[in-house]
C-alpha cells in the first residue's frame, strides 16, 4: 500500500524571458496543511528553465517534509510532455535540467505529473512572480488577452 499523496502545484516565472526566475509552489500534505514555496533562483534563464527549477525547489522541500507519493500539477505543456517523454522533440539546451528532474522524480515511491491550465494555477504563479517582485496577474486582464 503507497502512503497518501502530497499534491504539488508549481509554476516558475523569467522576468524579462530571458531573466531573473522567481520559483513558485504550493506542496499539500495529505491532512490538508499547506506549505508555500517562493523564491529567487540564482542566475538568469528562460520560463520553461524556471518551471523546472520550480518543480525541482518543489521536490526538494517534499523530500525534507517526508513526502513519498506525489501527485504534481503543472501548466507548462513543455515541461510536462518533456518529462513524460511524449514530445515530439527534446528540448537540447535544458536536457541536463530535464535529466535531473527525472532523477528526482524517480527518487520517490509513486509521482504522477499533470499538466493543467493556468487559471488552476493562480497560487503557484503568483508565489513564482512575487519572488521576482511582481504583483500577481490579474484575473480580469488574463480574461482579456485570451479573448
Amino acid at each position: 500500500m503507497t502512503d497518501p499523496a502530497w499534491t504539488i502545484h508549481c509554476d516558475g516565472s523569467a522576468v524579462p524571458n530571458p531573466g531573473r526566475m522567481g520559483l513558485g509552489a504550493v506542496l499539500t500534505a495529505p491532512d490538508g496543511t499547506r506549505h508555500p514555496l517562493s523564491t529567487l533562483a540564482e542566475g538568469r534563464g528562460c520560463n520553461n528553465e524556471a518551471e523546472l527549477r520550480a518543480l525541482m525547489a518543489a521536490l526538494q522541500e517534499a523530500r525534507q517534509r517526508g513526502a513519498t507519493t506525489l501527485l504534481i500539477h503543472c501548466d507548462n505543456s513543455v515541461v510536462v510532455e518533456q518529462l513524460a517523454g511524449t514530445a515530439l522533440e527534446p528540448f537540447l539546451r535544458l536536457a541536463p535540467l530535464f535529466g535531473e528532474v527525472r532523477a528526482m522524480l524517480r527518487s520517490f515511491a509513486s509521482t504522477r505529473l499533470v499538466w493543467i491550465p493556468r487559471h488552476r494555477n493562480r497560487e503557484a504563479d503568483a508565489l513564482a512572480r512575487a519572488a521576482v517582485g511582481l504583483l500577481p496577474k490579474s484575473p480580469v486582464a488574463a480574461r482579456k488577452r485570451r479573448a
